[in-house]
């Protein structure tokens, strides 16, 4: 799920993200984030504007996540109490306070598809004790949240013109780098009866390996029937490793932050091993091949990475929409044959 934080896939344009990539299907979920948003422009002018979507003219499904992750990432703007968070914002230093309930108030006007439930994640490393606490407030915080949404997720205006279609309320596993924290989690939160589960709290420091083993083992313990979905992650053979493990859905800022760095995700023959290219790099100066002479998307039909180089050397906006196009292509191409081969290999 490609990451529009601020209601835009940065320097990627609505139109292009229905049609990059997987077959020209393009992507079929996006994220949007609720502490942005809520920010900047202000999840009541949203609300007013008639919900994210018809605020940023995307028609297919959305998430929001629930901003704890953000207020988690300021570490000396914020203050944990059992009540919510009381941060400062990092555009102006304006104090602000997101409890569960308000969390869940601005997903509401916001109006995504999916929302989540607010949460706390802890740091890396944390001791056991830290983390149990920790974990304890997300739980509190799940029921809150799922509460309040049961009360409220009928206010929004368009709820009637949806034909009582209301939004979906996701839970978060937490428990660090703890596997019996995690199994805890995970099965307090299954009881809650949620439509679909993430997991939270990875992708912050830990080896991959610490990585793998939390989400496998946390897999043991969410019901096979509801979408199991990893938040934050990762480079292209991690999100094909985890598909293959039984996670559904996955999210990650890369495809686009490494493409505006000049980062590019190449394979030398279909299904192969990732390559990162470093379009900056000299050799690449007249070199008349696409990025990845397997890939069929618009970048790589038309361009060469000579001229992608120099777009990038010479500061070009251009160059940031391009290498952005191809890497979200390459992601949304990787699932899709993944998906493919799944489907096939069941029995």
């Amino acid at each position: 799920m490609p990451v529009g934080t601020a209601a835009s896939v940065k320097a990627v344009e609505q139109g292009v993200l229905e049609e990059v990539g997987a077959g020209g299907k393009g992507a079929r979920i996006i994220l949007a984030n609720t502490y942005h948003l809520y920010l900047r422009p202000g999840h009541e002018l949203v609300k007013r504007m008639g919900g994210v979507h018809r605020f940023m003219s995307w028609e297919r499904p959305m998430l929001t996540d629930s901003g704890g992750f953000q207020v988690f990432s300021l570490s000396e703007l914020r203050k944990v109490t059992s009540e919510g968070v009381e941060f400062r914002s990092h555009l102006d230093g304006s104090k602000h306070f997101f409890s569960p309930e308000h969390s869940i108030q601005v997903q509401i006007a916001l109006g995504a598809d999916i929302a989540m439930v607010f949460d706390e994640c802890v740091e890396t490393p944390a001791s056991w004790e830290r983390t149990r606490e920790s974990m304890g407030l997300t739980h509190a915080w799940a029921w809150r949240s799922k509460d309040h949404f049961e009360l409220h997720k009928e206010s929004v205006p368009w709820f009637a013109a949806l034909g009582g279609a209301t939004q979906s309320l996701f839970g978060i596993v937490q428990g660090g780098m703890y596997v019996d924290l995690r199994k805890e989690s995970a099965q307090r939160l299954v009881e809650m009866g949620l439509p679909g589960y993430a997991i939270g709290g990875l992708a912050v420091g830990e080896p991959r390996e610490v990585t793998r083993e939390m989400i496998a083992r946390t897999l043991e313990w969410l019901p096979k029937d509801k979408p199991r979905y990893v938040m934050g992650v990762g480079y292209p053979d991690e999100i094909e490793e985890y598909a293959k493990m039984g996670v559904d859905m996955m999210d990650c800022v890369l495809p686009t932050r490494a493409g505006r760095h000049g980062l590019l995700f190449v394979r030398e023959e279909p299904g192969g091993p990732v390559i990162r290219m470093n379009i900056k790099r000299k050799e690449y100066a007249d070199d008349q091949r696409p990025i990845d002479e397997t890939c069929s998307c618009m970048v790589c039909r038309r361009y060469s990475r000579a001229y992608l180089r120099h777009l990038f050397v010479a500061g070009e906006p251009l160059s940031l929409t391009l290498n952005s196009v191809h890497n979200l292509a390459f992601y949304l191409d990787t699932m899709e044959r993944v998906r493919g081969e799944l489907a096939v290999s069941k029995p």
